[in-house]
C-alpha cells in the first residue's frame, strides 16, 4: 500500500511513524511534512488547503490511501477532492468536518442526536453576548465559532476578558461551565460503524498547575488509571454512535476520525467539543500504545468496511508526551532557533523514548524551530511513572534557546 499523509505537525509525524512500522505500507509520502517526518517518509511541497493540488499529487504518486491530518484542509473540502478522483481517503467531507469547523453546527447536531453537552447560546451581537454572559455567570466559557487552532476558547472569571474575546469573534458560542476532569476519546468511523480508541488526557494551559493561557496542548498521557473502566463503552453508546447516526440521517455521513472532548462532570459525561481529526498531542500517546497495524484500519474507514475490522490490540504499556514549545508560545513564537540534542536523544533513549517533530525545518545541516510547538517528546513505560521519567529524560537532552515545557505532565496520574 502506498500512503500519502497531508500535514506537517507532530500529529502527522506520529501517524507517519506508525505507518512506517506497518509491514503493509510499501511507500510512505507526506506533504508538506517537516524535518522529522523526512526521516520516515518522502516529502512533497503542496498547498494543503488546495484540494485540486492534493488530489493531483495523490494521483501522480499512485497513492492507495490519503490520510488528511489537520482540520483546516478537512473543513476546506480536501478529502472531497481526493475522493472525487477515486482514491480512498481517511478524513471526513467538508460538510461533515463542520462538526469541528462550526461550534454552532456541532451544538445543533448534538441536540438532534440527544448527546449530553453544555447549555449554550450562539451570539452575533453585543447585546446577545451580554445577555448570555449574564445568564450563565462566572466562570465564563466563550468559544469562537470557527477554527482557531485550539486557541479560540477563553475560560475566565473576569467578565470583561470574556466580553472582549466574544466581541473579537464574528460569531461566538457562550456556554455553561462544565466541572470535572477532561478526557479526549478518539473513534475511527466509516459513516456507520464506530471504532473507539483508548482515552487520553491532554494539558491545554501553557504553564504548570494548569496556569497561563490556553494552547494547542502542552502534553498528554494514556491510559487514564483514574477513569471508570466502562467509560469508553458509555461514550460510544451516548455520544459517538448517536452523533455518527445523526450525521448519516442528515445526509452528511462522517467517515474519518471523530474526536470527542469530554468533561466527566458531577452530573455525568458531557461533550465539550468535537474535532474532526486526530488530536495533537493525544495522538502521540494513543498511537504509541496501539499494537494493531494502522494502515489497514484507516483504509477500512476510507472504504466503509470497518465492520470487518478485527478488534484493536493494545500494548499494556503507558505513554506520555511532553511538548517543547518556542519562546513566547502561544503568542507570536520566535522561530529559526537551532535545535540541538536530537541525535543524542535518538541514541540514548530509543526505543522507549523518541522525538516527534511539530514545528521544525531543515536549514542546511541544522534543524531549526519553525512554529510555536516545536517537538513532542514521547515515551512508553510499564506504567505512567516510568513513561514520564523516560519522556523527561529525553526532554533534558534537547537544547533550544528560550524553549519552554511543562514539568507536570501526567504527574498527578502517575501517583494515582
Amino acid at each position: 500500500m502506498k500512503v500519502l499523509v497531508i500535514g506537517g505537525g507532530a500529529r502527522e509525524h506520529a501517524l507517519c511513524r506508525s505507518l512506517s512500522l506497518d509491514p503493509d505500507v510499501t511507500a510512505l509520502h507526506c506533504a508538506p511534512g517537516n524535518a522529522g517526518i523526512a526521516e520516515v517518509a518522502e516529502l512533497h511541497p503542496v498547498d494543503q488547503l488546495d484540494g485540486g493540488a492534493v488530489a493531483e499529487l495523490a494521483t501522480g504518486l499512485g497513492a492507495d490511501l490519503v490520510v488528511v491530518g489537520p482540520e483546516a484542509p478537512l473543513v476546506a473540502g480536501v478529502a472531497d477532492a481526493v475522493r472525487a478522483v477515486g482514491i480512498p481517503v481517511f478524513g471526513p467531507s467538508g460538510e461533515a468536518a463542520l462538526l469541528e469547523g462550526s461550534k454552532a453546527f456541532a451544538k445543533d447536531v448534538m441536540a438532534g442526536a440527544g448527546v449530553p453537552t453544555a447549555r449554550s447560546y450562539v451570539c452575533t451581537t453585543p447585546a446577545e453576548i451580554d445577555e448570555a454572559l449574564d445568564a450563565f455567570g462566572a466562570p465564563y466559557v466563550v468559544k469562537d465559532d470557527g477554527l482557531a487552532a485550539g486557541k479560540g476558547v477563553v475560560v475566565t472569571g473576569d467578565v470583561e476578558v470574556a466580553r472582549a474575546h466574544a466581541l473579537a469573534c464574528d460569531r461566538v458560542v457562550i456556554e455553561e461551565y462544565l466541572d470535572g476532569p477532561e478526557v479526549s476519546l478518539f473513534a475511527i468511523c466509516d459513516g456507520t460503524t464506530v471504532l473507539p480508541l483508548q482515552p487520553a488526557q491532554d494539558f491545554k494551559r501553557a504553564l504548570d498547575g494548569d496556569e497561563g493561557p490556553n494552547t494547542g496542548g502542552m502534553g498528554a498521557y494514556s491510559p487514564l488509571p483514574w477513569a471508570d473502566p466502562k467509560l469508553v463503552d458509555e461514550v460510544l453508546e451516548t455520544v459517538l454512535q448517536p452523533t455518527v447516526d445523526e450525521l448519516r440521517r442528515r445526509g452528511t455521513p462522517f467517515s474519518g476520525l471523530l474526536y470527542a472532548g469530554l468533561a466527566l462532570t458531577s452530573r455525568g459525561v458531557r461533550v465539550i467539543e468535537f474535532n474532526a481529526r486526530f488530536g495533537d498531542p493525544e495522538t502521540q500517546v494513543v498511537l504509541a500504545r496501539l499494537k494493531t497495524p494502522l494502515a489497514g484500519v484507516l483504509l477500512n474507514s476510507a472504504n466503509g468496511t470497518l465492520a470487518d475490522q478485527a478488534p484493536l490490540a493494545w500494548r499494556d504499556e503507558a505513554a506520555v508526551t511532553v511538548v517543547v514549545a518556542s519562546h513566547n508560545y502561544p503568542d507570536t513564537p520566535r522561530t529559526g532557533d537551532p535545535i540541538e540534542g536530537l541525535a543524542e536523544a535518538a541514541e540514548q533513549d530509543a526505543p522507549h523514548a523518541y522525538v516527534l517533530h511539530a514545528g521544525t525545518r531543515r536549514d542546511g545541516e541544522a534543524v531549526v524551530s519553525a512554529g510555536g510547538r516545536v517537538l513532542s517528546v514521547t515515551a512508553t513505560g510499564s506504567d505512567l511513572a516510568q513513561a514520564r521519567d523516560r519522556a523527561y529524560a529525553a526532554v533534558g537532552r534537547i537544547r533550544l534557546d528560550g524553549s519552554q515545557h511543562r514539568t507536570d505532565i501526567a504527574l498527578k496520574a502517575a501517583g494515582a
